[in-house]
């Protein structure tokens, strides 16, 4: 499923306009965003969270050359399923 399909599955669930989900998913997916690089938790209870944490330097090696490389650290996101989401999967 890609961003238009689920647009698509938004409007005909909730009976709205192609145009009116498009704004609602790109509203949700701002605000997650924008918490986020702030360093807040996003947590939809059922279905899962959203959390950022720092990825230490650390050494690397060039799988073509062999030679050790030195990769930055940076933010990643990580999202851990919920238990409703979990269980509707397996």
């Amino acid at each position: 499923m890609n961003k238009s399909d689920l647009i698509d599955g938004m409007a005909a669930d909730a009976g709205i306009t192609k145009a009116a989900a498009k704004k609602a998913l790109e509203s949700f997916l701002g605000n997650v965003e924008k918490s986020l690089k702030k360093g807040n938790r996003v947590s939809l209870v059922g279905f899962g969270s959203w959390s950022v944490s720092r990825r230490a330097a650390r050494d690397g090696r060039n799988p073509q050359t062999g030679k050790t490389i030195k990769i930055a650290a940076k933010n990643v996101v990580k999202f851990k399923a919920g238990s409703d989401l979990s269980s509707a999967v397996n």
